[in-house]
């Protein structure tokens, strides 16, 4: 006869079980753990991207001086990038023309987005350095978030963790392809 360890469920050993559903995103632990994250500049995914088909670099749309693309690591979906193609780390550095035009495609990519999406808000930012939550430092990039009312709840505050309902690949579809309208 199996003792009462053994035949205790998985269920159980972590402690009393609860009315609470789990979701296990074990794939986020490369993110969390800073995996693949670059060293120096010959790694830069965002000198990478551009340099990739559209589909394989999840580039949504291209300009002179900038480019947008998916977030890996999104926090809602459609949350996009606008990355300047010049490797520069920091906001001041850019010159005239890339500033306008991550300012322009910052404003296109809002229109799509609510185009296709129709988010209550956005979240927009930069994080200037890794101590200010920048997860790629050394590659400057802005973020444009969009954002539904009741969208992540408690979430990410108390589970640690993102429900995003979309494919990347399907995302960035979608936004590309309204991009052009």
């Amino acid at each position: 006869m199996p003792d009462a360890q053994e035949t205790e469920s998985s269920d159980t050993l972590a402690g009393v079980p609860d009315a609470f559903q789990r979701l296990w995103t074990p794939h986020r632990m490369v993110y969390i753990n800073g995996e693949g994250k670059p060293k120096h500049a010959g790694e830069c995914p965002f000198c990478s991207a551009p340099t990739r088909s559209d589909e394989d670099g999840l580039v949504v749309a291209r300009g002179e001086h900038a480019y947008v693309v998916m977030n890996l690591f999104p926090y809602s979906p459609g949350h996009l990038l606008v990355c300047p193609y010049r490797h520069v780390a920091d906001y001041t550095d850019l010159t005239a023309d890339e500033t306008r035009e991550v300012a322009e495609l910052t404003q296109q990519a809002m229109r799509v987005v609510r185009r296709v999406s129709h988010p209550d808000g956005f979240n927009l930012g930069m994080n200037q350095g890794a101590v200010a939550g920048a997860g790629i430092s050394m590659h400057l990039h802005q973020h444009i978030v969009p954002r539904w009312s009741g969208d992540m709840n408690f979430m990410p505050v108390i589970g640690q963790t993102r429900a995003v309902p979309q494919l990347l690949g399907d995302a960035r579809a979608l936004l590309a392809e309204a991009w052009q309208d």
